[in-house]
């Protein structure tokens, strides 16, 4: 069994520039390891008759076809605007 030293987590804080302290270095070393431990015993299950997938749920495309469809009239879609101007909606500006 590979195991995660304190120094090792404190190597990988210090590239992230993270500032653990030493409490937090040892619990995340045992944070760690415990991760570890749960990986292996991932391991021990055999998967061989297991097909290879990259979701669990059947994955497809949810976008409907791109095909032009009428919409509705801009003179209808401007009716309730509270304000338009030479057929756009008029807004507030949110940049100055």
């Amino acid at each position: 069994m590979s195991e995660i030293s304190r120094e090792q987590v404190e190597h990988v804080a210090k590239l992230a520039r993270l500032n653990l302290t030493e409490d937090e270095a040892v619990k995340y070393t045992s944070q760690m390891n415990s991760i570890l431990n749960f990986f292996e015993k991932l391991d021990e299950l055999d998967t061989d008759n297991v097909q290879p997938t990259s979701h669990v749920l059947d994955v497809y495309n949810v976008m409907r076809e791109d095909e032009e469809r009428p919409s509705i009239d801009r003179e209808v879609a401007l009716r309730n605007a509270p304000d338009h101007e030479e057929g756009q909606f008029k807004v507030p500006a949110v940049m100055e």
